[in-house]
Formats: structure tokens, sequence, C-alpha cells
């Protein structure tokens, strides 16, 4: 299995200029095609790592998300991808890092806690895999508990429109308009002592639900689509 260090392979000089090209390319065709608009980008951090809680409704939410800071975001994915060093070596320069499918959830949060507190931004989709329709599924409490563990804000965002673009299981990518809400930092809650307490990652999670409806009614309002659950 790769090293934990393994994430770390493409931080150059060079792998953030690759990854500031391939974004530039890559987030700006998929923001053009969908016409894609950002409301409170002043909730996202400009230095220090973070943890960016998106909505999930399609594989185009993943380069929605890289629109809300031109700073280099980190994802998770598989390890076995990593078995070719050239492949390996641009996936991490383009932000990934390597999780072994299959393990134990704690392998893979020791990793994402590890990416955050070298300060790198760090994305993760608290409902899991994609969902459908309007409403917000039950949150893991990975999200939160590796955001507290860390001391790192988590950012919530509402994506709306991105099922119009590329609904679960279709392979069509069509032009509807999406917009971003970012939400203010979520932050752990510190007692009287000065100490987080051990609720605290239920309350987080608690927070970022509440606080990911809200956003992703804003965001689907903006974007023109309709709030309704599917048949």
């Amino acid at each position: 299995m790769a090293g934990v260090d393994t994430y770390m392979a493409g931080d150059s000089r060079f792998s953030r200029t690759f990854y500031s090209v391939i974004r530039f390319i890559v987030v700006g065709v998929s923001v053009c095609y969908t016409r894609t608009n950002v409301v409170g980008k002043h909730n996202i951090p400009t230095t220090g790592a973070f943890l960016l809680a998106p909505i999930h409704r399609s594989n185009i939410d993943t380069p929605l998300a890289a629109y809300v800071t031109s700073r280099r975001l980190r994802f998770m994915g598989k390890d076995s991808i990593w078995k070719f060093a050239p492949i390996g070596w641009v996936l991490s320069a383009l932000g990934a890092f390597p999780v072994t499918r299959g393990s134990a959830d704690r392998e893979a949060l020791k990793r994402c806690i590890a990416v955050l507190e070298a300060g790198e931004p760090l994305v993760l989709f608290p409902e899991g895999t994609r969902q459908s329709g309007p409403i917000v599924q039950p949150l893991f409490d990975g999200a939160a508990y590796v955001a507290v563990k860390a001391g790192v804000p988590i950012i919530p965002v509402g994506i709306g429109g991105s099922e119009r673009v590329m609904p679960k299981g279709s392979k069509m990518i069509y032009p509807r308009k999406c917009v971003l809400v970012v939400g203010e930092p979520i932050f752990a809650p510190i007692d009287e002592a000065g100490r987080v307490p051990r609720s605290a990652v239920k309350d987080v999670t608690s927070r970022l639900f509440d606080d990911l409806q809200r956003l992703f009614d804003e965001a689907q309002l903006l974007a023109g689509t309709p709030n309704e659950l599917p048949d």
C-alpha cells in the first residue's frame, strides 16, 4: 500500500503549476458550459487548511467545487491507480491522494487529517456517494470528525442545478445553469475550559446538515431548479 507521504509526491512548484493549468482548462470549460455563478466566495479562507463540504448530486460537482478557490484542493482516490508512477504523479499534482479501497475507515480518516495538518484544503462530500433530489441525505460523521481532529473549519457548499447537468447514471452532460452558494465556516464548539467537548463531532454534523439544506435550497432557487421531490 502507498505510504502516507505518497500524497505529497507531487508537492512541487512544477506540480502546482501543472494543477493551475489543468484547473484553468477543466474548471473553465465546466463553468462556461454550465454558466456557473458562485455566491459567498468570501467565506473561503485564503490561507491555511479547511475542509470543503459540498452537496453531491452529479459528477460535475467536483470541477465546480474547484471553482470556489484557485488553491489546490485535495481529494481521495483508490490507491491502485498510483501503482503506475506517472499516473500517480499526475493525480497527486491534481490534488488526489491514495486511500486503499476496502480498508478500514480509520485509515482513510488518518490520511485526510494528514492532508489538513499539512496545511492543504480538502474536499469531502459529507453525504458520501452521489444522491438525488432536493433533500440533503443523512450525513456521515467523517467530515466533522476529520475537521475537529485537525482543528480546521468546515465550509459548507450548496450546488444548485448540477443534477440537471449530469444526473446520476447519465453519460450525457447537459448545458444547464448551476449556482454554488458558499456558507460561513463551521468551527468545533469550545467549552469554558477551552477544550473541544466529546459531543463536538455530533454537534458539527448537525450544524453542517442544517446549513447544507439551507444553502442547497438557495442554490437551487438561484439556478432556477424546481425544488421538488423526484417521482
